[in-house]
């Protein structure tokens, strides 16, 4: 019992630090947590996965990437509303981890009654 308390004490340090983070960021955005640290099958290797969804992207990802100062450990995906709309289309494998797993650490675009909705055509 003890193992799995100190799991979920993880899991919740991280969410927060990721939600922080999020929360520091100076433009208007939706921050989604997912992968290992959102579903709670993280190990010690894991790496905190999350997405970051902007009206203001309109460069190329790489540059997006460098409006953005991550902590070590955590790996970005930078998106605007039109990318997030095309995996969803696609039924990309992102977006159904973004559906099914994903933790909203910030939603300033309101995305989280779209993303309800969104889960239901799966």
């Amino acid at each position: 019992m003890e193992v799995i308390k100190r799991r979920e004490e993880k899991r919740r340090e991280v969410i927060e630090n990721a939600r922080k983070w999020a929360s520091s960021l100076n433009f208007r955005t939706s921050a989604i947590l997912i992968g290992s640290y959102a579903r709670g099958d993280f190990n010690l290797w894991s790496d905190v996965d999350i997405v970051i969804i902007s009206d203001t992207f309109k460069e190329n990802p790489l540059e997006r990437l460098k409006k953005i100062d991550p902590p070590p450990g955590f790996q970005i995906i930078p998106l605007n509303l039109e990318e997030l709309e095309k995996l969803h289309n696609k039924k990309d494998i992102l977006a159904r981890e973004i559906l099914e797993h994903g933790v909203i650490l910030r939603d300033d675009l309101q995305l989280r009654h779209k993303l309800l909705f969104l889960n239901k055509s799966y």
